[in-house]
Order: C-alpha cells, then structure tokens, then sequence
C-alpha cells in the first residue's frame, strides 16, 4: 500500500512539472506575439481577447461611440417630452488606462502566479467596467429648454369689481420643471446606473400652488382706505395722463407680505402704453415728459395706503410743492432718479385697488377685511416748519427761440413740513406719530424768451426788457414789438423800404457822431 501511494504522488508531481514547463513555454511564446492580450478579456461588453493595446483602444472607442447615439427621453408631467442623445449630452470615456490594465492580465508575477491568473481567464474571465462621464451644463441646457416648454405656472386667483360688486374667478395650479434636482439626478444615473440603453426619465415637477382662496377673495369688501385729489386746472394732455395712470392700477390684488411698486405697475413711460407729454418736475424745473401727471396718480393712492394703515416701503416728496395735497402728503416717482413708491401688504387677508376718474377728479379705495375697531379714527396732519417765498423772476435769454416767444413757469414757494399720523378710539387720542420729513425748493417765476432776430433795433429792445430782470416788463416789450411789427406789415413795400432807408440813415448818422 505505501509504495502505491509513493507512485501516486511522484506522478502527480511529474505532471505539475510538466504543466508548469508547458504554460511557461507558452507565455514565452504569447510575449513574442506582441503583447495581445489574454483570451477571457472583456470592456464591458467587448471582447478584447487576442488584440494588441491600439486594436482594444481602437474597439472600446467604437462602443463608446455607438453608446453616444443612444437616447435619452424626458417626459414632463403633462405628457410632453423632449428627446437627446448622449453624445448631445457630453457622454465621454474617462478611464482609459483600461487597455493597459487590460493588456497586463496574466502577465506579472511568476511562472506559478501567471499559470494561476491564466487558469482564472480561462475558466471565470475578467469583466473591466468602461467608466463614463457626461458634461453636467449640457444636462443643465436639456433641462432649462424642458423648463420652457414643459413649466406651466399657477394661474392666480381673480378679483374683479364692477358695478359695486366684486367676483372671484378661481386660480389653477401649476407645474414647473424642477431644473436643479433634475439635473443632478439625471447626471448620477447616467455616470453609475445606465446599461447602455435608450432611457424614458420622468421629469421631477415642482407644484406651483396659486396664491388665493375663492374663499378667502370673498371677504374682501370692506373699504380700509379711499382718497381723491382733483387735477380740473390740468391741460389736455395732463388729465390723460392721470387716467391713463389710474386704469393701469385698478384692479390689482396684493396678497399679504407682498410688496406693490407703482413704478412696476404703470411703465413703460412711452406712448405705446397711453402717455402724453405734459408737464413735470425736474432738477427744480417745469418741463414737458412724457407722463407728465403721473405723480398725482401716486399721490392719491399713497394717501389711500396711509389711511388703510399699509406698511410703505419707499416714499419721496417732490423737488417742488404740489398743490392737490398738503405739503408731506405727497409721494412722487422719477424714472430718471430711481424714486419709486411702494408699500407692503401687511395685513391678514388679500387687499384689492380700485381707481377711477370722473369730473377730473382721481379717487382710488383700497378694499379689504376690516379687522380694525369700529371706533377706530385714522386722520393725516400736515405740519409746516419752515416757509420760503421766491425771489425775483429769473429770465432766461433762448438765440434758438424767435423774438415774441415766451414761456413762463410760475413761481414755487419753499417749504420744510412734516406729516403725522393721528389714531384716535372712542374720540381719545391713542397716539401721533411721525409719518414723514419733507423738503420742498423754493423756485421764482421763471421764463424763457427768445431773442433770435435781423433787426438790431429789435434785439436792442429785447436784451433791455431782459436786463431789467422782470417778466411783467418782458411781456410788455414783447406786445409793443408785435404791434409795431403788425404796423409795419400794413405798410406797401414802398413804405417799408422808406421807413428801412430812414432808420438806416439815422444808425448812420449815430456812427458817424
């Protein structure tokens, strides 16, 4: 029995001495076919046995190619959906050093360690993963055009007034793409989960609720503020202005937190959006603009805000005095300047504004839930600090202008006031606060007057008026060169030019002294 077991065990050693002389043999041989890589090799799904380093690199950048056209399509919420493909999406193969990787199998180590790798292709093989990425901005871009066509935001809830009643119409949710979460998502499928294959994704949809409640607009009837100023000595143009203004802010909805600027709602300053030119304030002046009038409109519902007791954010004065409210209580807005007037819904419940105009008179009402008590009296003081009266007229002398023109700006006292707000319950004073601080320039009477003429004698009249620095005497020299010159134009030629050769001969005659 023990030399059986002797013979069994030289054998055995005889055939492992054999096998490994063999495999030796054999990878000596493989080396001098050029380093191909051993059989069982694969890239994902592509067979790299036998091939040379460039042949494998040259066969995996064909798969990733084909990986390229495949597509991937996202679908929105309501059915739409729009459809890329990876290469689109910036698909790239990172990991490169595969192929070298690939062509060391089997390769290193000694006789024993390389005939134990080989048995192991051979029988199990060996799987490398080929690693992907994707261009994240060309996965942002999908997803932003998937935001424009798919985003369907909320339709706000609706309330209207007409003829002293007012209607709800109800608002509708909406949906919108959410671009960022998607993006990320998306991105880490593609580089860890997907297999190779066109992919359906479902968009991540963010609920855009309405803001409003049929329930809640019903409440709103209660009047919490109204005031009316009156613009009857207003131009044409002026009182358009202001109506125009009043239509482009009746009929808005502020919910609470919610800041209204005025300025939002009635630009562009343009007459495509029902501006005329009229008269404004600039830099301490009267000049023509377009929208000339519209600070009464933001005038009028400033004071409806106070005494609905809003929050105001951004109030301004204006550079002069303005006669439809009391010095403070007024609010002006100035594209140029960047003056705005806003306040803040800092009530419970939505607020509503109505404006209109009738008999060149603007009103706005400011409705509501009135929470407030009954007994509760809200009223505005107007308190003057400091008053300035104009100096002398100011005339200015215009070459562009003709002789007879004349335009006059009138005089503007200076004021310095304060506003204050005065809270009354049961007929007791509860309190007075500061309201506002304002300051107003004082400005003369101003005029413009042209002085562009042939006539020497004329200009000598002109500069003269000019000098004695009062309109009242420009005016008059302007009626007395109007009634001399409609004299001269009832003359014949004959006696113009008679009249011309005698002044002529007279200035001669002055020189010549």
């Amino acid at each position: 029995m023990k030399k059986k077991w002797t013979a069994l065990v030289l054998t055995v050693c005889m055939m492992c001495f054999a096998l490994l002389f063999l495999n030796g043999n054999c990878l000596q041989s493989q080396a001098a076919l050029g380093e191909r890589i051993q059989n069982g090799v694969f890239a994902d799904s592509v067979d790299l046995s036998g091939m040379t380093q460039q042949e494998a690199r040259s066969a995996v950048e064909a798969y990733v190619g084909e990986l390229a056209g495949k597509h991937v399509t996202l679908v929105s919420e309501s059915g739409g959906e729009i459809t890329a493909t990876m290469g689109e999406l910036g698909l790239t193969w990172v990991n490169t050093e595969l192929i070298s990787e690939a062509a060391s199998l089997g390769k290193s180590g000694n006789i024993v360690v390389r005939y134990k790798a080989l048995q192991d292709l051979e029988h199990r093989g060996a799987q490398l993963k080929v690693q992907l990425d994707f261009d994240r901005d060309a996965i942002r871009a999908l997803l932003a055009e998937c935001g424009r066509r798919f985003n369907m935001e909320a339709v706000e809830a609706g309330l209207s007034r007409e003829n002293g009643v007012f209607a709800v119409t109800e608002g509708q949710t909406g949906y919108l793409v959410d671009e960022e979460t998607t993006t990320t998502l998306l991105y880490q499928f593609l580089v860890a989960e997907w297999e190779g294959v066109d992919e359906r994704i479902a968009l991540i949809m963010q609920v855009d609720e309405p803001r409003g409640k049929t329930e809640e607009l019903l409440l709103v009837k209660d009047v919490l503020g109204s005031f009316t100023t009156s613009y009857t000595s207003s131009g044409a143009s002026r009182s358009k202005n202001v109506a125009n203004g009043c239509q482009l802010v009746n009929g808005t909805t502020i919910y609470p937190g919610e800041t209204f600027s005025f300025y939002d709602a009635v630009k562009p300053f343009s007459e495509e959006n029902g501006y005329y030119m009229a008269g404004s304030y600039l830099r301490g002046q009267v000049v023509d603009s377009l929208g000339g009038g519209i600070c009464q409109v933001s005038t009028t519902l400033y004071n409806a805000v106070l005494k609905a007791e809003l929050e105001v954010a951004e109030r301004h004065n204006h550079s002069m005095i303005v006669n439809y409210v009391d010095p403070s209580a007024d609010a002006a807005i100035a594209e140029s300047a960047g003056k705005d007037f806003k306040f803040v819904n800092n009530l419970d419940h939505p607020i509503y504004i109505e404006g209109f105009t009738k008999d060149k008179k603007i009103t706005f009402n400011i409705y509501g839930v009135e929470t407030r008590p009954a007994d509760r009296t809200v009223t505005y003081e107007s308190v003057v600090l400091e008053k300035k009266e104009p100096e002398s007229d100011q005339i200015i002398a215009d070459p562009a202008q003709p002789v007879g023109y004349i335009t006059v700006s009138s005089a503007h006292i200076g004021y310095k006031a304060e506003l204050y707000k005065v809270v009354k319950e049961n007929g007791q004073l509860i309190s007075r606060e500061l309201v506002n601080k304002s300051n107003y320039a004082v400005s003369p009477r101003t005029a413009t007057v042209g002085t562009a003429t042939s006539d020497p004698n004329v200009l000598a009249e002109i500069n003269a008026a000019i000098a004695s620095n009062s309109i009242d005497i420009v005016k008059q020299t302007i009626a007395n060169i109007k009634v001399v010159q409609d004299a001269l134009n009832a003359l014949t030629p004959e006696e113009q030019a008679a009249i011309a050769a005698a002044q002529q001969a007279a200035q001669d005659a002055a020189a010549g002294n």
